[in-house]
């Protein structure tokens, strides 16, 4: 066989791991985004006030999915190198 190569199911379990990142963190972003949307609708969109918490949360909603992302595959990462 081939020695330091992945299995079919290695990589099988690759891909649902990234795919669980990216989904579980497209749901992170839209929660964190939804949170600092509604007081901007609340004080309107078009003053500088909702401006700022519309930018705050693209801001905010980006880097909690990256973060997830990243959170996601390091632990993966670490499960397989133990063997589980």
């Amino acid at each position: 066989m081939d020695r330091g190569r992945e299995s079919r199911w290695e990589k099988d379990a690759m891909t649902v791991e990234i795919m669980f990142a990216l989904m579980t963190a497209a749901a992170l972003a839209a929660v964190v985004f939804g949170v600092l949307l509604v007081p901007a609708l609340g004080i309107g969109v078009s003053t500088p006030e909702g401006k700022s918490l519309l930018a705050t949360g693209t801001v905010l909603a980006a880097a909690a999915a990256v973060w997830r992302v990243v959170r996601v595959l390091r632990r993966f990462d670490a499960q397989r190198r133990m063997g589980r």
